[in-house]
């Protein structure tokens, strides 16, 4: 018996590799499919973030909102994103991940529709409310997609996609916002969630979570879909399959779950990147980054379209080395640099306070805040979302990424709603105290957490939850 098995193993290898080889060329095309479809939410998501900001002189004029008004209008994209953060996990975890992006689309259709027929602010705030409800649900369900889709090799580069396409639509919008009207623009703002929503039809669903609900078939024609006619999928089929059967064992997840013994790094981890993520500033800066060149005397129209341009092209070079640097070195080299972007601006803003060197304070400003956005967009706008998706074991991933993605998106808020107020006590004040959270996050990385890089997912819960 033994000599025929190790017979069968000598006859079988090469003929694994020989399969593997054939299908090398075909094995990524459905998964970079899948992948485009789902990140044309993540498009839809920086769409309704840049929304705002080319549109608010138009909509204020054309339907005589106050500044309140129209401050309630933007704030309530981060309230709607909240709710979705909250409910995205179970929905995600009820009808599965292509049906989570299917009812995130729809919430952005349906907001943009009320946005585009607006007569009056009821409209108005019930269509923002609308677009972030989908926007805080795709921010979660996309990056768990795709990690559950995509082989080990290069699964990092494709969750990343994830944030260029948010950068690269909050982008396309503040420029399209500078041609067209506040209607047209929502209007445009649909042909991603509609992309999305009919591509959904398209592809296979994630096969980790066909594995959970038990629906074997379904399972591994997914899988078998994903990789090729030709690869042989029975290693990781039964990886997957092993992994489920365990998890199945184990009480259905509810919230106080997330505080057990055997979930708490995993819990840590991703909430604390999170945390950092947020408060060291980046909504702040994003949302206000023409007032700070405009306090310091920097020509607003030049450092925006600077600044748009560098957070895209970062983000995108940032991709092709995710799975080669890893996560961890990425994270600790952003977190740096936003320690040096921070304290950069800070002294800018010092100069400014105590008239000195005039000319040097836009300059350095600039800098500052360049040196910011690259080195967020190179690693920490990125990597707590990819991680996240990684971390958590399949059968708590939908309360767990629920609820790290509510508070990311609490985080949000609390640090665009507080940057005036903290910049009107002091302006390099307020970038000491990101440098100073920064320099917490990287004292986090180091130790908390850990490499994903090259790894199953399956993997990373053995080492991450031993």
């Amino acid at each position: 018996m033994s000599k025929t098995s190790d017979g069968s193993r000598e006859v079988r290898e090469p003929l694994v590799h020989e399969d593997m080889a054939r299908s090398k060329p075909e094995q990524p095309w459905m998964v970079y499919l899948s992948t485009f479809f789902a990140v044309c939410g993540s498009f839809a998501f920086g769409s309704c973030a840049g929304y705002s900001s080319p549109a608010q002189a138009a909509i204020r004029n054309d339907l005589s909102l106050t500044i309140a008004e129209f401050s309630l209008f933007g704030s309530l994209l981060t309230f709607g994103a909240m709710i979705g953060a909250i409910t995205s996990g179970p929905i995600a975890d009820l009808v599965g991940r292509k049906g989570a992006m299917r009812v995130s689309s729809a919430f952005c259709v349906v907001g943009w529709l009320a946005i585009f027929f607006a007569k009056g602010v009821v409209a108005l705030d019930l269509g923002r409310l609308a677009t972030g409800y989908g926007m805080g649900a795709f921010s979660y369900v996309v990056p768990i997609f795709i990690a559950e889709i995509a082989p080990k090799t290069f699964r990092g580069a494709l969750t990343t996609l994830n944030q260029i396409l948010i950068c690269t639509g909050v982008s396309v919008s503040f420029i399209i916002g500078t041609l067209v009207t506040w209607r047209v623009l929502a209007l445009i703002g649909i042909i991603p969630c509609a992309a999305s929503f009919l591509g959904l039809f398209c592809i296979p669903e994630s096969p980790r979570w066909l594995a959970k609900m038990g629906r074997e078939t379904e399972f591994k024609a997914a899988l078998r879909k994903l990789r090729g006619k030709n690869a042989d999928i029975s290693q990781e089929a039964a990886e997957i399959q092993d992994y489920i059967d365990t998890l199945e064992r184990l009480p259905k997840a509810k919230m106080l779950d997330l505080f057990q013994r055997r979930y708490i790094r995993s819990v840590l981890i991703a909430f604390g990147l999170m945390v950092f993520q947020q408060f060291g500033g980046i909504n702040g800066i994003c949302f206000y980054t023409s007032s700070i060149f405009e306090q310091a005397g920097f020509p607003t129209r030049l450092g925006m379209i600077i600044y748009a341009v560098l957070q895209v092209v970062i983000t995108a070079l940032n991709a092709p080395i995710v799975d080669r640097a890893g996560r961890k070195p990425l994270l600790l080299v952003s977190a740096t640099g936003l320690v040096i972007g921070c304290l950069i601006a800070a002294v800018s803003f010092y100069l400014k306070v105590h008239d000195m060197a005039p000319e040097a304070v836009p300059v350095l400003a600039v800098v500052g805040i360049m040196v910011y956005i690259g080195s967020f967009s190179a690693g920490m706008g990125a990597m707590p979302w990819v991680v996240m998706s990684e971390i958590f074991p399949i059968n708590i991933k939908g309360v767990a990424g629920g609820m790290a993605t509510l508070v990311n998106w609490f985080g949000a808020w609390a640090v665009s709603y507080t940057f005036n107020f903290l910049m009107s006590w002091s302006s390099y004040g307020t970038f000491i105290i990101y440098a100073a959270i920064n320099a917490l996050a990287i004292v986090f990385v180091i130790a908390i957490v850990p490499e994903t890089k090259g790894k199953t997912l399956e993997q990373i819960q053995a080492l991450v939850n031993p």
